[in-house]
């Protein structure tokens, strides 16, 4: 019985080592146009904008002065400057990041992300490759249906009249 009981949690444990936290779609098995060494991107972005777009991390809620922008224009990748979204497709979600129900027509791509134990689709540049945010499905019916949480560090917004 110990035997088996040994078995059992031994296979437990080795199962927890699967591919959960794997990403098959990962962006380093892309190619992108853009392409620089990680010194290269170090170099070029500020400490929030790297650890953003080349580490996907998050920011903190609520801190993106995009949240405000309400006029037209255009916003592009903070990376790269690859027009990613228009302002007429922001909308308010009240997470604290700024959402759009559409991306502009190959401004981005998608993997998937499974970081935190369940999947997720997640954006990038297409240009780049740079962590965006990721899509959920609860955007506004009235249009698409989905909701590109975006991070605003990831983001540059240029005014149409520019």
């Amino acid at each position: 019985m110990k035997k088996i009981l040994f078995i059992a949690v031994c296979a437990i444990f080795l199962g927890c080592n699967g591919n959960a936290q794997k990403n098959s779609d990962s962006k380093d098995q892309k190619k992108f146009p853009v392409t620089k060494s990680e010194a290269e991107w170090k170099n070029e972005l500020s400490p929030q904008e790297y650890a953003v777009l080349r580490e996907a991390a998050t920011e903190r809620a609520f801190s993106s002065e995009l949240l405000k922008v309400d006029e037209p224009g255009t916003f592009v990748c903070a990376a790269c400057g690859n027009p990613v979204y228009k302002e007429k497709y922001k909308f308010d979600s009240g997470t604290g990041w700024p959402s759009f129900d559409r991306p502009i027509d190959g401004g981005v791509a998608y993997g998937r992300d499974s970081k935190l134990g369940f999947e997720r689709k997640e954006v990038h540049c297409a240009k780049c490759g740079g962590h965006l945010g990721h899509v959920f499905n609860d955007g506004p019916p009235e249009t698409t249906g989905k909701r590109h949480c975006i991070n605003g560090v990831a983001l540059n917004f240029i005014p149409d009249d520019k």
